[in-house]
């Protein structure tokens, strides 16, 4: 889970093709991040000081990235942030299958 978040597009674009790369032909991927189109620098994280920026990314430019790389069967599920619980922003989870080789279809 979140492990995209800290990519840009194109760094996202070429984890996705890495992906679809080491998995086996029918292989499943779930991947979950922040909806938005903003960049969030955070100085601090569970009590540690950092400098991390979290990319949020719109579904539609996910998506179309695991296409291009791949992958088919793609569902997306989102969800508001849990009240007092954790960062405000809607998520989204991604369920994703790496194509079939032609002598598997």
């Amino acid at each position: 889970f979140y492990a995209i978040v800290h990519f840009s597009q194109e760094e996202m674009h070429q984890a996705f093709l890495e992906m679809q790369r080491v998995l086996r032909p029918g292989g499943l991927i779930l991947l979950t991040f922040h909806l938005g189109k903003e960049a969030v620098h955070v100085e601090e994280f569970l009590g540690k000081q950092v400098s991390m920026e979290f990319m949020f990314f719109q579904a539609n430019e996910v998506v179309e990235n695991l296409r291009r790389a791949g992958f088919e069967g793609i569902d997306i599920t989102e969800r508001d942030p849990y009240p007092e619980v954790e960062y405000q922003s809607r998520r989204a989870y991604v369920f994703a299958r790496k194509q079939l080789d032609n002598a598997q279809n």
